[in-house]
């Protein structure tokens, strides 16, 4: 799948946490985030992110996407390309953090990240994220919604990617 002319790349990830926020035993995942999300805004490719504040009301929606579970914590961000966000998530320190997410997240095994393309200039929603991972998960690698192995011109994820 080549990137469509005039399009970034938006990507959605999220996972349900083991214990509370304020739980020690996640202590190291919840110090670290505002660690990773300023690496990732400072990182080459980026574009933009959900904001903290915004993300959050999204998860605590009763009504929303996540039912209003406390314990999900999710990213939503687009990238200028496929190859900025691999070199983030794959060479930067991020990496660390997902080898040790399954210290911190339940699902051990689940994939619960996906990508589509949007135009230049769109910023995606949680509710519309949520609809091309459903998508994904029904469907598979699509234009629509797809995960790594759907893109051509990245490797990084192959060869470094843990479990």
């Amino acid at each position: 799948m080549m990137q469509p002319d005039g399009h970034h790349l938006a990507e959605l990830n999220f996972g349900v946490l083991k214990h509370d926020w304020e739980d020690p035993r996640i202590a190291e995942f919840t110090n670290n985030l505002d660690r990773v999300n300023t690496l990732a805004e400072n990182s080459p490719g980026f574009v933009w992110r959900m904001t903290d504040d915004d993300m959050e009301a999204g998860q605590l929606d009763a009504s929303g996407v996540f039912g209003g579970n406390p314990l999900v914590a999710s990213t939503l961000s687009v990238w200028e390309d496929a190859a900025s966000l691999e070199h983030f998530v794959w060479n930067t320190i991020h990496r660390r953090f997902y080898e040790k997410r399954r210290q911190w997240f339940d699902g051990e095994g689940q994939s619960n990240f996906v990508m589509w393309w949007v135009p230049i200039g769109h910023r995606p929603t949680l509710q519309e994220g949520m609809e091309r991972f459903s998508y994904w998960q029904k469907h598979g690698d699509s234009d629509y919604a797809f995960g790594w192995s759907y893109l051509q011109n990245v490797k990084a994820w192959r060869e470094k990617q843990c479990g």
